[in-house]
């Protein structure tokens, strides 16, 4: 049978967040807020620009405030930021974003590790971030971490996630993003976990977060798809990982993701050649090869 495929799929960047948080070099102000502005005209229609936890957990995002400031906002594109709790909030405000994310973990040990409380004690603390972000007329992402599994505990109750994404749901959030914090994830289990939470909340709630340490998130996105699933974050060149999650590697490459997602006659809004210079850039300014495909395809073809 002809597997019938979204017309479009909408991509959520988290590269200036979710990418420059684990690079050992810090990326200087100006050039995160020219990346910015790079990213902002390729067609996509949302980026995460940065966080507002404290410097001394994130010391690569201190310039939060400074960055959400200062760039240039393009009419229809949402400039986003991960807040931790009231005082980052606060600071959020300050700075106008569009949309403030909230997040936490699945598992009781990587909240610990990642929030330093447990799972319960994090239910208030962002129940009150979501209700006055609300009352401050921004919409309101939420993250769920380790879905898949854990650096610590292993396997993830499908139960547990569940419970976490319904606590989150009924604080008001607009959007639950289901995150493969550590690249574990495979498409059975893809499949078996989204048939549970699809049971129980709309699929028009639910984004996919996907890391690409064992080189599946592209057939993981492809599973989700299949379920219903339309909108992913991704990280341009595969930009990633989580300082709090032994093992987390790059999220899945947006440029990897546009190729396919465009290969299969799939829309996104976004242009992959203003995309990939978008990539250079900031491949310039870390130092490093970034590892996309589309990257190393380019590279090899050039040389």
């Amino acid at each position: 049978m002809m597997m019938k495929w979204p017309e479009h799929v909408i991509i959520k960047e988290v590269g200036p967040r979710d990418g420059l948080q684990n690079e050992a070099v810090t990326v200087a102000t100006e050039d995160k807020i020219a990346w910015i502005h790079q990213l902002a005209n390729t067609g996509l229609r949302y980026i995460e620009i940065t966080s507002f936890v404290s410097p001394k957990w994130i010391p690569q995002l201190s310039d939060s405030y400074e960055v959400a400031t200062n760039i240039e906002r393009v009419e229809g594109v949402t400039y986003a930021a991960l807040v931790p709790n009231q005082k980052g909030l606060e600071k959020a405000l300050a700075a106008n974003v569009d949309e403030v994310s909230v997040f936490m973990s699945a598992s009781e040990t990587h909240n610990r590790k990642n929030i330093n409380k447990s799972i319960t004690e994090t239910f208030p603390i962002l129940a009150d971030v979501v209700r006055e972000a609300k009352a401050a007329q921004k919409t309101v992402r939420g993250y769920v971490s380790t879905v898949f599994g854990c650096p610590y505990e292993g396997t993830i109750s499908v139960e547990q996630v569940s419970n976490v994404a319904e606590k989150l749901l009924e604080m008001g959030i607009d959007e639950l993003s289901l995150g493969d914090t550590i690249g574990v994830a495979n498409p059975r289990q893809v499949e078996e976990v989204l048939t549970v939470l699809l049971k129980r909340f709309p699929k028009e709630k639910l984004a996919m977060h996907f890391h690409d340490t064992r080189g599946t998130a592209l057939a993981n996105v492809l599973m989700s798809l299949q379920m219903g699933i339309t909108t992913f974050d991704s990280s341009l060149g595969g930009l990633g990982g989580c300082p709090y999650a032994p093992g987390a590697s790059g999220n899945v490459a947006t440029d990897d993701l546009l190729y396919m997602l465009h290969s299969m006659g799939i829309s996104t809004g976004v242009d992959l050649d203003r995309l990939t210079e978008a990539a250079l850039f900031i491949q310039e300014k870390i130092g490093r090869a970034l590892h996309s495909h589309h990257l190393q395809a380019l590279t090899s073809c050039r040389t």
